[in-house]
């Protein structure tokens, strides 16, 4: 794992195009949560004050220098993928992944140790972002993402965000299965650990699931939320925040 860490968030550290930017929260990114949650919580949906949230929201902006306020997403581990650039959307749109072609825009994902999974075109005229737990991997998440994008998986590169890590994740046999179903190459990416139950590596399934959709660019990986206390875990703490991963593109 290569990263540039610029305290108190992170620089993802990928061969984007110049005018893609992106950025990672961490638990020290300056806000007004209060314990357990603190201290940038960006989840509302986690038992944190919303007050607090709203106004760590929106210290984005200018702590980033964002053209725009994050277009939040209600998250829900499944496949759908807004088009950010689509009129009269919903304040918050239930999708797990989102896609946009404006200068004008920050997707953002919510994490707290599913994988967060940032994407832009070679040529840095699309970005999009996706929320990658165990069920939205197995299901297509990621090749949602790149079937909404108007470049082609050889055209795209991927980064991937701070996730748990499989010596802190141990799943049981039905989730090895969904994988191991669908692809046997799979099974590389799962440890026994005792029976009936296995580590599980999600960025090298998310790896798998980009180069068979024929994404080449893979960068990232190599983080553990549980272990890392710069980041919200929620098999760490139950009672947990949300860090951010957000992406977005100027003009040339």
């Amino acid at each position: 794992m290569t990263i540039a860490q610029m305290d108190p968030w992170l620089i993802p550290d990928w061969p984007a195009p110049t005018n893609v930017h992106a950025r990672v929260t961490t638990r020290q990114t300056p806000g007004i949560s209060a314990a357990p949650h603190d201290l940038c919580n960006l989840g509302n949906r986690c038992g944190d004050d919303d007050a607090a949230v709203a106004s760590n929201r929106a210290s984005l902006k200018s702590l980033f220098n964002l053209p725009a306020d994050p277009r939040w997403l209600r998250q829900v581990h499944g496949i759908g993928v807004m088009d950010a650039d689509a009129s009269n959307l919903a304040v918050e749109p239930q999708a797990d992944a989102a896609v946009s072609r404006s200068a004008a825009v920050v997707l953002a994902v919510l994490s707290a140790d599913c994988l967060p999974v940032l994407f832009c075109s070679s040529d840095g005229r699309e970005v999009a972002a996706a929320h990658a737990g165990w069920r939205g991997l197995a299901a297509g998440v990621l090749e949602a993402t790149l079937a909404s994008m108007q470049s082609e998986p050889g055209r795209i590169l991927t980064w991937l965000g701070p996730s748990i890590g499989p010596a802190s994740y141990e799943i049981g046999e039905e989730v090895r299965q969904a994988f191991v179903d669908h692809d046997p190459a799979s099974d590389a990416a799962f440890k026994a650990t005792r029976p009936g139950r296995w580590q599980c590596d999600l960025p090298a399934l998310a790896r798998l699931r980009l180069r068979n959709s024929g994404v080449a660019e893979i960068s990232g990986g190599g983080f553990d939320t549980r272990r890392d206390r710069r980041f919200y875990s929620y098999r760490r703490d139950p009672l947990s925040g949300r860090f951010a991963s957000l992406i977005w593109r100027s003009d040339f």
